[in-house]
This record gives structure tokens, sequence and C-alpha cells, in this order.
């Protein structure tokens, strides 16, 4: 049984994700199945690119002084 993508860690996500795509890849899954694997990787792909956009903002969050060295930073809240 699948885990909810929700609950999956980038990591677990992006590893079922390349696994989906080699599977594609073959052609040999047939049609339904196809459509379905190609379901959850897209959901997969937007949790995992989700996951990227909040690290990247919380590092954008970094406070620097006037000398250029980190002063602090700035709660952000991932959504």
């Amino acid at each position: 049984m699948e885990k909810p993508i929700e609950e999956l860690s980038f990591e677990d996500a992006l590893k079922e994700l390349e696994t989906i795509v080699s599977r594609l890849e073959t052609g040999e899954a047939p049609l339904d199945q196809a459509i379905s694997l190609y379901e959850r990787g897209d959901k997969l792909r937007r949790r995992c690119a989700n996951r990227l956009d909040a690290a990247q903002a919380r590092i954008e969050s970094i406070r620097l002084d006037s000398e250029g060295r980190a002063a602090g930073t700035q709660p952000f809240a991932a959504g």
C-alpha cells in the first residue's frame, strides 16, 4: 500500500518519483496503470517542488548585517 504523499520526506518522495519515471520510460505498464503512475508522479513532483521552495525561502530569510555577516533570521512559515 502506498504511503500518503503528505507523509513522505523529501528524499522518499524523490526516490519514489524516480522509480515511477523509470517504470514509465520502459513503456511496459498497461495504459490504466501508466495513467495512475503518471498522476502519482505529478503529485510527488509538486510535493518535492514545494519542499524545495520552502527550503529556499528559509535560506533567503537570513538577515545580513552591514558587513555581509549573518545577523539573524526571520521566521518563515512554510505553507
